[in-house]
């Protein structure tokens, strides 16, 4: 019996020390600025995958009266996105996420679009020094870095996209992370 079980322990050891080898090395540490700028485009692309998915003719579709419609969701979230790059340029922020601006889904995909291009344009450029400069929030009026502005759009951006799976769902439809990997 002791020598089944030696036999058992060697083998589970040469699987182990195998499946170790084999095993990927360790991604390298990402520095502050490309840590916030993964988040910044996984939530851009899951976003824009929805923008880009979504029919155009369910773009005015709403669960309830009281909501945003699914194209209004997806502008609210691009406004925010710019209210990052104006106080990161220090420019006052626009309000620009009117329908009455983008009327057409081709519009909203690429305002959708830009508004993460140039987010992620500023988080490059301002590297890790530049987004621990002291900004005003403007939408609490507090100085904070510039970090913590970027980092409270990603979260609201994400709060949006939950809202918009939801949207899928009640219309019907699944998500595109939803769908089987091809």
């Amino acid at each position: 019996m002791t020598k089944f079980l030696l036999t058992v322990a060697v083998a589970a050891l040469l699987t182990l020390s195998a499946t170790g080898q084999n095993a990927a090395a360790p991604k390298p540490t990402l520095g502050p600025s490309q840590a916030l700028l993964a988040s910044w485009n996984e939530i851009g692309r899951k976003l824009i995958a929805m923008a880009e998915d979504f029919p155009e003719a369910k773009y005015s579709f709403k669960p309830t009266p009281a909501q945003r419609s699914f194209a209004e969701q997806l502008l609210h979230t691009a406004g925010s996105n710019d209210l990052f790059t104006d106080v990161a340029n220090g420019k006052k922020p626009t309000d620009d996420e009117s329908l009455e601006h983008f009327k057409t889904k081709s519009a909203i995909v690429a305002y959708v679009k830009k508004s993460f291009a140039d987010g992620a344009a500023v988080i490059k450029e301002k590297g890790d020094k530049g987004l621990t400069e002291i900004v005003v929030d403007a939408e609490e009026g507090r100085t904070v870095p510039l970090q913590n502005v970027a980092y409270s759009v990603i979260e609201h951006c994400g709060e949006h996209y939950g809202q918009l799976v939801v949207y899928y769902r009640v219309a019907g439809m699944v998500p595109p992370e939803s769908l089987p990997r091809k």
